[in-house]
Order: structure tokens, then C-alpha cells, then sequence
């Protein structure tokens, strides 16, 4: 792990999107934008995924430092008859950056929607996953 001691500690903040395809056989079953299977609410189990996804990162990716994470948002969005965006944000005070963090929550979110949905149909492509934006340290970033 790359030592990170003398940093000092700023606001740290990371984007990260995941866009997938389910197709309109799947978006055709959401009634007020959720869906609810045999396994539960596919949106509401996602983001709860996505979350405990940031809180494991550093278990998951053997280079990433354990982090105290002072929040994390994933918003779940149908952004067409066929396809939907995931949006995780995290926030926290420190001396490195957390943008693996919100890559990991944004793929297991989109994960656990394509197993909630398996079900229905198994066309489903988890097209993308890219960092947004990240700000804190030595550099801010913005892909949007």
C-alpha cells in the first residue's frame, strides 16, 4: 500500500456511474419506479448493496487503505424504456481518495439489479462504469 502519512487531510469526494441495459420486458415491470420480485424491491436492495460495497472496498481491492466514510448516496434512475443509470457518491475527510470506493458501490448496485432481475430476462448488460468526478488532494477530476 503506498504510504500516505504525509498528506494532509482534506474533503474527499468521488462520482462514479454505472449505466446498464435491461431492456423493455424488464422497465415494463416497474410500477412508480420500483420494482418488486420474489427477492424484494430491485432498487431499494441495490442502493443498500452499493452501500455495503463502499464500506468493503478496501477488503475487495487488495491495494485500497480501510476508510472512514463519512457518506455515501446511489441514486437509481430509468432513463429510457430500456436502459437505467446508477449514481454512487461518497464523502469523506482523509488522506487518499475515494473514487475505488464509489467505483465498487456503482458496480455492486448494478450487479444486484442484474440477479434481482435474472428472473425476468437475461439480456440484461452492464454497459459502463465510470468515474464522474473526484475532489480532494492533489487534483479535482470531471468526466461528466
Amino acid at each position: 500500500m503506498v504510504n500516505v502519512g504525509d498528506k494532509i487531510v482534506t474533503n474527499r469526494a468521488a462520482t462514479a456511474k454505472a449505466t446498464m441495459f435491461l431492456g423493455a420486458e424488464i422497465i415494463a415491470h416497474f410500477d412508480d419506479k420500483e420494482l418488486i420480485t420474489k427477492k424484494g424491491p430491485v432498487f431499494q436492495t441495490a442502493i443498500i448493496a452499493g452501500i455495503q460495497a463502499v464500506k468493503k472496498t478496501s477488503e475487495l481491492i487488495p491495494m485500497c487503505h480501510p476508510l472512514f466514510i463519512n457518506g455515501v448516496a446511489i441514486d437509481i434512475e430509468i432513463t429510457d424504456r430500456e436502459n437505467i443509470e446508477i449514481l454512487c457518491t461518497v464523502l469523506m475527510e482523509g488522506k487518499t481518495g475515494v473514487e475505488m470506493e464509489a467505483l465498487t458501490g456503482a458496480t455492486i448496485a448494478a450487479l444486484t439489479v442484474y440477479d434481482m432481475c435474472k428472473s425476468i430476462s437475461q439480456k440484461m448488460v452492464i454497459k459502463e462504469v465510470k468515474l464522474l468526478k473526484k475532489s480532494g488532494g492533489k487534483s479535482d477530476i470531471k468526466n461528466e
